[in-house]
């Protein structure tokens, strides 16, 4: 049932691409570069990123290849179909793109898979207004769990050695080794199934600067434990959290967003800043009732432009909510309108830990990061630039605003390399550390 419905949701997004696509290739064979509304100057794409921007449609894409010990080797691919127009069509100079659909491809050898669509169409039919939507199914049985408190999820891992020796601030890796083995063996590990569409739209003010944002999420999940010990099934009998099992979950959502970035998928200035509310209710069909608030601010500045050809600095300050009788893995999501920023840890928040690894009702993450463009070249009529780029993360958990202290904070930092292709595609390849881990990863688009 879980499939048919991701195959209707993903057909619905493939029908919208096109009947978007091709009201716009007719809409652009007339020649005209006036706006038909204001935009502001600060929004405009710089001569460089403009002189390199494609015309038409085009195919980007990557192999999606991972190995890690969770989910084992990872094997897919994931791309983009962009429509960009004419030069001549006056949102040329103003958007990264007319319309985009992205897909994910995904699977491991533990039984991963991912299987997604999502369309971005800004000033859609030639109007203040944009659409996105994101229709999937996903299986995931390596997801990890730690505890929902800021207590629980904040101790540091520990084991009982050979020697009967407790073994306090162990590393993922000793930790693993010597705790989850046996009926332990999945004591961190919890399985989900979930279909999911996501349909939002935003309608620009104060000449394309501000937006304001409403949305609707409709989302089939089952989640289980496995057998043997389990800190999920543990704390679920024990009344502490609540999701196990099937669900349906509906959530109306609410937003407003402050954007003066130039280049939305590689900015190199401007300013990203939002505010984003869902709200779920048994009333409206949902199987929980909860609100999530949801605030980030993100920076971005070139540095020495008249002595480095592109140095930028981009930094980001993140807070989230969750309030009443939310489930478990609705702590581990921030909704941002660019998309579900994903617990504290992994790829988007704390890249020296791994994934969903601290929980809490407030959670803050901040990331810091140095893009050095060090070189660029055309190969087969593509346009690639190379970045290398630094970075440092930190952020904390609590279970309430009154109990924030500075104690509660993690850290890594780590070096990344970052390939843009034709302005629009970012592959980013980050590799971090922190007292606990070291991990690898590879994505697209940058970390924010």
């Amino acid at each position: 049932m879980k499939m048919k419905q991701s195959l209707l949701f993903n057909s619905v997004l493939l029908g919208l691409f096109i009947l978007i696509i091709s009201y716009q290739s007719a809409a652009q064979q007339k020649d005209t570069t006036k706006l038909p509304f204001a935009i502001a100057d600060e929004k405009r794409l710089s001569d460089e990123d403009l002189k390199d921007k494609k015309e038409g449609a085009y195919i980007t894409g990557a192999p999606d290849l991972s190995s890690d010990p969770i989910n084992g080797f990872g094997y897919g691919g994931e791309g983009s179909i962009f429509f960009n127009g004419k030069r001549n069509d006056p949102f040329f100079a103003y958007t990264a793109y007319r319309a985009k659909l992205d897909f994910v491809v995904f699977n491991t050898t533990k039984e991963q898979r991912e299987f997604f669509l999502r369309l971005d169409v800004p000033y859609i039919f030639n109007t203040k207004w944009r659409l996105r939507a994101e229709g999937g199914y996903e299986v995931n049985p390596n997801l990890l769990y730690f505890g929902i408190s800021s207590t629980q999820s904040l101790a540091p891992l520990q084991y009982v050695d050979g020697n009967g020796n407790l073994v306090t601030n162990a590393t993922y890796s000793d930790y693993e080794n010597n705790f989850l083995q046996g009926a332990n063996q999945f004591y961190n590990t919890y399985n989900k199934k979930e279909s999911v569409l996501n349909i939002s739209m935003e309608h620009s003010f104060h000449e394309g600067r501000l937006r304001a944002l409403v949305g609707y999420e409709i989302a089939g999940v089952n989640m289980t434990p496995f057998g043997g010990n389990s800190l999920f099934l543990n704390d679920f009998n024990a009344g502490k959290v609540l999701g196990l099992g099937k669900y349906t979950v509906t959530i109306a959502q609410l937003g407003l967003i402050y954007d003066t970035r130039d280049l939305e998928p590689d900015p190199s200035q401007g300013i990203f800043a939002e505010v984003t509310n869902e709200l779920s209710l048994k009333s409206l069909g949902s199987a929980f009732d909860f609100n999530k608030t949801f605030a980030h601010v993100n920076y971005y500045k070139k540095l020495f432009p008249n002595s480095i050809k592109r140095l930028i600095f981009a930094g980001r300050l993140a807070a989230g909510y969750t309030a009443l009788d939310a489930p478990f893995f609705e702590y581990q999501d921030q909704w941002s309108s660019e998309g579900s920023i994903e617990g504290l840890g992994g790829p988007t928040t704390l890249r020296g830990y791994k994934q969903s690894r601290f929980l809490g009702r407030v959670m803050n993450f901040n990331n810091f990061e140095l893009r050095w463009r060090f070189a660029q070249a055309r190969w087969a009529k593509q346009h690639l630039e190379f970045s290398a780029v630094p970075f440092y993360d930190f952020g904390g958990v609590w279970d309430e605003f009154s109990s924030l202290n500075f104690s509660n904070l993690r850290h890594s930092e780590g070096m990344g390399l970052r390939i843009t292709w034709n302005e629009s595609t970012v592959l980013r390849f980050d590799y971090a550390v922190s007292k606990e881990d070291q991990q690898f990863f590879f994505n697209l688009a940058h970390s924010f």
